[in-house]
């Protein structure tokens, strides 16, 4: 089951930098966060008001207003780096790549700050998954001209805001059930990202259909596939385990952006790609042969 879900997780957490693509062709970054989570939000909360009250009794002001933070930094803060770098011609592939360095600096903190332990095979596995992101970084950057140096820094400042998100969520006492993050999360990006495009006039949504597919794509896969495995996956198997299944969103990437955008694939992306699998592979091994696999449980 765990296989499934971590396979499940890598395919929809890759599928937002691809919509990402899809959808800021026909429309800016903050015109297209609105029309994602707007709905999305409004659908959450009916839903919950209507069934999940008994979920909603446990948690007091002060819970909902830590959700409230992670959902800032994991949904509004990161997306919008994320949207906004391929928006400027950073390429979906050199997008997620430069995401995938996450797992080494949230390795180097799980120890202090969530006393989890990394052993030695681990950080084998972190740092080969390092050498693959930055074998397939360096092919798809030597292909893309007209980019300024800075907008690299922008998906970069993101993968920060994620890493925080996930540690504030780890080091919290409460139990909250992903239902109940999952909608307090996409509301305070729909507040964000609504007030956003009213402020700088881009509340109004293209005509185009792709625009629309693209909607579709991130609110099915992209949120309830991605986001919501992220919190089940990082739950489960905790912080180093879905670290290293963020190794394989660049590759992934990568050869879902050749496949639908025609964006460059070399033979050293296909050796990062290789590389990026070893690395998984190594920190599994890990894990089995401690007989845990960092669960977390309910908190």
């Amino acid at each position: 089951m765990n296989v499934l879900l971590s396979a499940a997780f890598v395919v929809c957490w890759s599928s937002g930098f691809v919509g990402a693509k899809l959808g800021t062709q026909d429309a800016g970054a903050m015109t297209l966060l609105m029309w994602r989570f707007l709905p999305l939000a409004a659908v959450l909360t009916a839903f919950a008001v209507h069934r999940g009250r008994a979920s909603w009794r446990t948690l007091s002001p002060r819970d909902l207003a830590r959700q409230a933070l992670i959902g800032l930094l994991s949904q509004s803060g990161y997306l919008l780096t994320v949207y906004y770098a391929i928006q400027l011609g950073v390429s979906s592939g050199t997008t997620a790549l430069i995401d995938g360095t996450q797992p080494l600096v949230a390795g180097a903190l799980a120890g202090p700050l969530l006393r989890e332990y990394v052993s030695a095979r681990q950080w084998l596995g972190l740092c080969l998954g390092l050498g693959g992101v930055a074998l397939v970084t360096t092919a798809d950057a030597a292909a893309t001209t007209g980019v300024a140096w800075w907008t690299y820094l922008v998906p970069f400042a993101g993968m920060l805001s994620l890493v925080a998100a996930t540690f504030l969520d780890r080091r919290s006492r409460t139990p909250v059930t992903p239902t109940v993050s999952l909608t307090v999360h996409c509301a305070t990006s729909a507040l964000v990202f609504t007030t956003a495009a009213l402020t700088t006039g881009t509340a109004t949504p293209p005509a185009t259909g792709s625009f629309w597919l693209a909607t579709i794509w991130l609110v099915t896969l992209s949120t309830f596939g991605g986001y919501g495995l992220y919190w089940l996956v990082l739950q489960r198997s905790g912080v180093t385990e879905v670290n290293t299944l963020m190794f394989l969103m660049a590759p992934v990437t990568a050869v879902w952006g050749a496949l639908m955008f025609g964006e460059p694939f070399t033979t050293q992306t296909a050796t990062g790609l290789a590389v990026a699998l070893t690395a998984v592979a190594v920190v599994r091994g890990a894990n089995s042969r401690r007989g845990e696999a960092e669960v977390a449980g309910p908190r």
